[in-house]
């Protein structure tokens, strides 16, 4: 079997599901390494430099820091990105067009996504005026997205609280100073260490009753009051032709770089209602489809 590495906080059980609709049988066409370092930001260059001394045929990386460890351990490997920001803007590819190296993949990641973000959590709760901006000084794609919406809030009419989070031990003081600064809402970036801490994120949101975006739809699963992402299965299908492609022969430098074309919203009704919020109906209207569940709503977007 050939094997491939996973590296990152991925969708393991996805991936071998779109590569068996791909005609992989796992066990007898393929092995999964799987490498989640749940959060720990120092461990995937280690998880990285272990897949490469399995010698694994392709290495799915699940985010930005996943993409640079991979990057950092091998030339010659091929690397898959998922949740990447723009890899030319980062140094990774010569261009999206035509990669060249060892890298390709789906590029998710952008100041603009962030603004998105703000816009709907703006459009949620209209009253806000003030929301607290959590980031990760480690992520790679954190420092300039953070400057970019400090620029672009001011349109929405929304002033930004920025606050950095290394790790959990940072959430208490960070809501704190949210309640010293009257802060209304909350924003969080998308980063390993946050997606792995994603309920006490949303459980101390809660308790301070604070509507909180997020950005993968596991943090609106997890309590937010809603999340705004590139549709994840998309994304997944995507990333098994990838690899697909490439343990048929093609090179990694030929393949052309993606960006999603489908996003959703997923807005957490449970949530909503401990903080008395409503859903809005503009939100409803500018939605494809609408599926109501005990727990969370989804509101897909084209």
């Amino acid at each position: 079997p050939r094997r491939i590495g996973v590296l990152g906080s991925g969708s393991p059980k996805a991936l071998q599901q779109d590569l068996n609709d791909l005609g992989y049988v796992e066990g007898r066409d393929v092995v999964l390494e799987v490498r989640d370092p749940e959060g720990r930001v120092e461990l995937f260059d280690r998880f990285a430099l272990d897949l490469v001394r399995l010698k694994v045929d392709v290495i799915v990386a699940a985010n930005p820091n996943a993409v640079l460890s991979a990057r950092r351990a091998t030339t010659t490997i091929p690397i898959v990105m998922m949740h990447t920001p723009d890899p030319v803007q980062l140094g990774f590819v010569a261009s999206l067009a035509r990669p060249g190296g060892n890298i390709t993949g789906v590029t998710t990641l952008s100041a603009d996504l962030g603004f998105k973000q703000i816009e709907l959590l703006k459009a949620a709760v209209p009253r806000i005026s003030r929301v607290a901006l959590l980031w990760n000084p480690d992520n790679p794609w954190h420092p300039a997205t953070v400057k970019a919406l400090q620029g672009a809030s001011g349109s929405v009419g929304l002033q930004l609280q920025i606050l950095e989070v290394r790790g959990p031990d940072a959430f208490g003081g960070a809501f704190e100073a949210m309640t010293r600064e009257r802060t209304q809402a909350v924003l969080v970036l998308a980063d390993p260490m946050t997606f792995f801490h994603r309920r006490r994120l949303a459980d101390l949101a809660i308790q301070h009753r604070l509507p909180m975006m997020g950005g993968l739809p596991d943090y609106a699963e997890a309590g937010s009051r809603m999340s705004y992402w590139a549709d994840t299965t998309d994304v997944n299908r995507r990333v098994a032709s990838y690899v697909d492609r490439i343990l048929k022969g093609a090179r990694p430098g030929d393949l052309p770089i993606e960006q999603p074309t489908k996003f959703g919203l997923v807005i957490n009704l449970k949530t909503a209602k401990s903080l008395n919020l409503n859903v809005p109906q503009s939100l409803l209207l500018r939605s494809e489809a609408v599926v109501q569940a005990p727990i969370t709503g989804l509101l897909s977007e084209r």
